[in-house]
């Protein structure tokens, strides 16, 4: 049994995963399997995907898919009502008995175990903590026990050496597997906005594509298995690093005595912009649907933006890129989560480099 300790920000139920708790996806076969009567199916699918507001539970069977989530922590949980609410019947896993009864208000079916929710699923999606539980999960508990004809989507993000085992570990079984990591939060989860990373063999990316169109608005193909988590984890170290440089300058404009709402106003106009300020801003009020103005409540925490700072770290000692920035972003989140804060937003950490530590509850 996995130590729950280890589930971090996704507050997946990994305790009970490895006993063997499940979710399914919608389904694709890799090269030559793809004939007939599949080929005819996954372009309703595709077609069904397109228009979901179409779709409703007890259609006819060729436009609802069956879809096992597996992890309904706080990405998880939106995105498996996205895609309950496209109309698809969703089977949800999760330990949290609270996960699950929000899952049910939004429309998926609560399950007891992975078992059960993969044994006729069309598609498996799961959203855990780290490539340990993938692995486990993978291994032990959705592969053998779906369908081979279910389309396996990893959403977690995890190293790129996992990703390409357990993709390996799909094939030979004679599943289609993708690794497709999320970029977005927790606001873009839950409307269904999310921005996919994919790595897949190629001819499988347009079934993936319409696997994930209920809860994205962008889905690219990085490359070939683990390329979606090797362009993930690139993209989480610019977000640490410019949420880290957008927490510095609010700290120096407010020393110089300018207001840091006047700041957001100024630089989410310039060239100092980025996500970070525009989506995000660290300082309450100029962006109400961020978690500054909760306390630094949700979002995504600390201790999870510090697990992909060390994934790139990991990575650019395995491959041989230079990156002091990369470093030194993980240094000072490593020193935020060491000092108690790893459930609070990682936007919080504005309010350690303000000196305003004391004003900030741990959670």
């Amino acid at each position: 049994m996995l130590p729950e300790a280890l589930l971090g920000q996704q507050a997946v139920g990994i305790e009970a995963v490895a006993q063997g708790g499940q979710v399914g996806h919608r389904a694709c076969i890799t090269g030559s399997a793809w004939l007939g009567t599949r080929r005819s199916r996954w372009r309703h699918l595709a077609q069904a995907a397109n228009h979901p507001a179409k779709q409703t539970p007890g259609d006819d069977a060729m436009t609802t898919s069956k879809i096992a989530f597996i992890g309904l922590g706080n990405m998880g949980g939106g995105m498996a009502a996205n895609q309950a609410k496209a109309g698809h019947a969703v089977a949800a896993f999760d330990l949290s008995e609270a996960a699950l009864e929000r899952a049910r208000g939004a429309g998926c079916t609560p399950v007891a175990s992975v078992a059960e929710a993969v044994k006729d699923a069309d598609i498996v999606i799961t959203m855990l903590p780290a490539g340990p539980h993938v692995l486990k999960v993978y291994s032990e508990q959705i592969i053998g026990a779906a369908p081979t004809s279910a389309l396996l989507l990893d959403c977690s993000t995890i190293d790129v050496d996992t990703a390409r085992k357990v993709a390996g570990l799909a094939k030979e079984a004679g599943y289609a597997f993708a690794d497709a990591p999320v970029s977005g939060g927790t606001m873009a989860a839950d409307a269904g906005t999310l921005a996919f990373m994919v790595g897949c063999d190629e001819p499988d990316f347009a079934h993936i594509e319409a696997a994930l169109e209920p809860m994205s608005r962008a889905t690219f193909r990085a490359g070939d298995h683990g390329a979606g988590q090797a362009a993930k984890i690139c993209n989480n170290m610019i977000l640490g690093i410019t949420m880290l440089g957008t927490c510095e300058a609010i700290g120096l404009a407010e020393k110089l005595g300018l207001d840091p709402v006047k700041m957001f106003d100024i630089v989410s106009k310039s060239s100092g912009q980025s996500w970070s300020t525009t989506t995000y801003y660290p300082w309450p009020g100029p962006v109400p649907t961020a978690p500054s103005n909760r306390n630094y409540d949700g979002g995504f925490a600390t201790a999870m933006m510090l697990k992909d700072l060390k994934l790139a770290q990991d990575a650019a000692a395995k491959s041989g890129a230079s990156t002091p920035l990369g470093a030194q972003t993980e240094a000072l989140f490593q020193m935020f989560d060491g000092l108690g804060y790893g459930g609070r937003d990682f936007s919080a950490i504005l309010q350690m480099l303000r000196g305003k530590l004391d004003e900030l509850p741990k959670l």
